[in-house]
């Protein structure tokens, strides 16, 4: 069973709509206006041109508008229409408005004038230049049109103008000229109309009214498909996948037939919910039902069975569409890349015929996300050379690389491409900066970006909360955590886990406490292992052992080798050789082949001067075939970073590096620096 969950209504909006879904007074409303047809309120009824009219084809000039390949032809036929009389009549007058409104040639600058300047235009006039608003550059004219008709004397629209002014609205989110367009549509009696009514319900789901019109949609008189399938997907793009597939079953209970575009829906409602039992009725459904797998229908299901696990299926159907988009190529790059198929990923891309911004970013993500940084700075250098103009999603990937490499010259480059192509500084790409310049270094850069923002979320302020504990400032991590919660912003278990850190790095012991208590108190935010480790460090490296140890008895989950490393090192610290043991021991369990393990061990009985326990935990290490893991380290040279082991020598120039590094060896000595 699905449960819905209440989508709150607009009362004012509902308040308007009182009319609308009174029973008596849609019963009042004359039944000539109750139509049978069913149309989509995201296509308006396709206009009749009535070539067959007796006008048409008694009279040449008509006739001509329909081979009128220019705006001078048009006003040379308009000419001839003035002077033979004909432009009064109101028929001829739609054609030639139409013509200039929709045709290939149109000029609705021109059409206006028309419009404006003709005696007594009809609704059909009307209509047709509000149509041909509406499918321009300039969609929000067309309501500009409408109340120029109110004001014309004689002109009263119709069931045919408010769907077109509708889809204007929703198109752009005019909640308040959709609710005072309703009120329109109410006052003048079209609450019948199949097509006003799923405009109605499309323009308020498209505005975020999901409540109100659930409302419109269970009280009103008339609904066919159009409105199942309106509402439907408007619940799934609003993120309510339950309530989408509670109402399709609600549909199936009134023995409604779904097609193509209800499939859609409730398919992507079991990709939000990760429902592959329900994905796969639904596939069983369309097949059974003979539907057709339309290409968005086929995009849906390869998204619903990726974001399910279920990658043979996607892949099934993926290889069986006869024809692919953009978005088909880029729904299974991303569910291969985020399932850590990258290598089958990449290939998929690179047979991809062709490629935008968006594929690419698909590609540069996912191996951001497996950590594999270095590969999609190069996929980054890559794109560039495709000619393909980045976007902010882009620059967020690349500035995450630059995080996990801590190659500060690349981000500080990425910084510049984003100012000179004027690249909106929105909070993602703005806080992916801040977290790049804390984790490479520049703290006093990531504070500068930080300040220029103009939107800042959460994340943000734990963006900079997590770079300042990272650098040591922990009493400045902790005053931006305060102001953070002054403004109303909650914070979360990453926030927290930065301002733990701070008080870890800045021994702030009773402050780490405080919040430590108050995660759960006050903010209902549940500790997870990380903020345990991060109490047992600070409480470690305090002094406070028997306390750290008496936490990790206590936690709600199984203490991990981080948790326990860290009372490991505080025993080290403190020379608590006995807890340390103890500590150890839990650790080689968990892990028995690390060998820094056995390092740390020997070495902390080697400072308690218990020289023959070192010798048994290195004799321990030797029988159980430990070896100790070789040292890495990283340095960026003009924009590229290196990464070196412990006697590599896969760099081309490693017989050159080690040569430097005897004379630096030999200066250190000479100055009596130790190695």
């Amino acid at each position: 069973m699905i449960l819905i969950h209440p989508v709150n209504a607009n009362p004012a909006l509902l308040r308007s709509l009182r009319w609308f879904l009174n029973p008596l007074s849609c019963c009042l409303l004359s039944t000539s206006l109750l139509h049978s047809r069913s149309l989509s309120p995201l296509k308006e009824r396709p206009t009749n041109w009535n070539t067959t009219h007796t006008l048409v084809r008694t009279n040449p000039l008509l006739s001509l508008l329909e081979q009128c390949q220019s705006l001078s032809q048009l006003k040379q036929i308009q000419s001839q229409m003035i002077l033979t009389g004909l432009f009064s009549d109101g028929f001829a007058l739609s054609r030639l408005i139409a013509f200039c409104a929709i045709s290939e040639q149109r000029n609705l600058e021109y059409c206006t004038k028309i419009l404006y300047n003709a005696r007594d235009p009809n609704v059909f006039s009307w209509n047709v230049a509000i149509r041909g608003y509406s499918e321009s550059e300039s969609p929000e004219e067309a309501v500009v049109l409408y109340k120029g008709m109110l004001r014309k004397e004689g002109s009263r629209p119709d069931n045919y103008t408010y769907p077109l002014l509708l889809k204007v609205c929703a198109s752009l989110s005019l909640q308040l000229m959709g609710s005072q367009i309703i009120s329109h549509v109410l006052k003048l009696g079209f609450t019948m109309d199949i097509y006003v009514h799923n405009s109605v319900i499309h323009m308020l789901v498209s505005c975020g009214e999901l409540g109100t019109a659930r409302k419109v949609f269970d009280e009103g008189f008339v609904r066919d498909l159009v409105s199942w399938n309106s509402l439907i997907n408007g619940y799934v793009r609003s993120g309510f996948a339950g309530e989408a597939l509670s109402l399709y079953r609600e549909m199936e209970v009134e023995r409604v037939k779904p097609d193509e575009v209800t499939m859609i829906g409730v398919v992507s409602s079991c990709s939000q919910l990760a429902d592959l039992n329900y994905g796969r009725e639904f596939h069983r459904y369309i097949e059974k039902n003979g539907l057709n797998f339309t290409l968005q229908l086929s995009n849906a299901l390869m998204d619903m069975y990726m974001k399910c696990g279920s990658l043979e299926e996607a892949q099934a159907i993926f290889d069986s569409m006869t024809r692919r988009t953009i978005v088909s190529w880029t729904t299974m790059i991303v569910g291969y890349a985020k399932t850590g198929f990258l290598d089958i990923a990449r290939k998929l891309f690179y047979e991809m015929p062709e490629k935008d911004v968006i594929p690419w970013n698909a590609i540069i993500g996912g191996y951001v996300q497996a950590k594999r940084s270095k590969e999609a700075l190069t996929l980054f250098h890559e794109m560039q050379a495709s000619n393909i103009k980045p976007d902010e999603v882009t620059m967020v990937n690349c500035l995450s690389a630059c995080s996990q490499l801590g190659a500060l010259d690349v981000g500080i480059w990425i910084h510049h491409y984003i100012e000179k192509h004027n690249l909106f500084l929105n909070v993602a790409l703005g806080t992916a900066l801040v977290d790049m310049y804390a984790k490479c270094g520049n703290i006093k850069k990531a504070l500068g970006v930080f300040q220029e923002m103009p939107q800042r979320n959460s994340l943000t302020w734990t963006a900079i909360i997590c770079g300042l504990a990272l650098h040591g400032s922990a009493h400045v991590a902790l005053s931006y955590f305060v102001e953070m919660i002054d403004i109303g912003l909650l914070p979360d278990e990453i926030t927290f886990l930065g301002v733990l850190c701070a008080c870890c790095h800045g021994g702030l012991v009773e402050e780490g406490r405080m919040y430590f208590a108050q995660m759960s108190s006050i903010f209902n935010v549940i500790p997870k292992l990380k903020h345990y480790s991060c109490m047992v460090d600070l409480l470690g490296r305090a002094g406070f052992l028997e306390e750290a140890e008496q936490l990790i008895k206590c936690m709600p989950m199984e203490a991990d080798a981080v948790v326990w490393g860290a009372l490991f090192f505080a025993c080290r610290m403190h020379g608590n050789v006995t807890m340390g043991e103890r500590a150890a021991s839990k650790l080689l369990e968990l892990d028995p082949g690390d060998s820094g393990i056995y390092v740390l061990l020997a070495n902390m009985y080697g400072e308690a001067n218990k020289f023959e326990e070192a010798r048994k935990v290195r004799k321990m290490m030797i029988r159980r075939g430990v070896e100790k893991t070789p040292g890495c380290s990283s340095i960026e040279v003009n924009g590229i970073a290196y990464e070196f082991i412990v006697r590599d020598k896969s760099h081309p120039q490693s017989e050159q590096i080690y040569e430097c590094l005897v004379h630096l060896t030999r200066q250190s000595e000479l100055v009596g620096c130790i190695l």
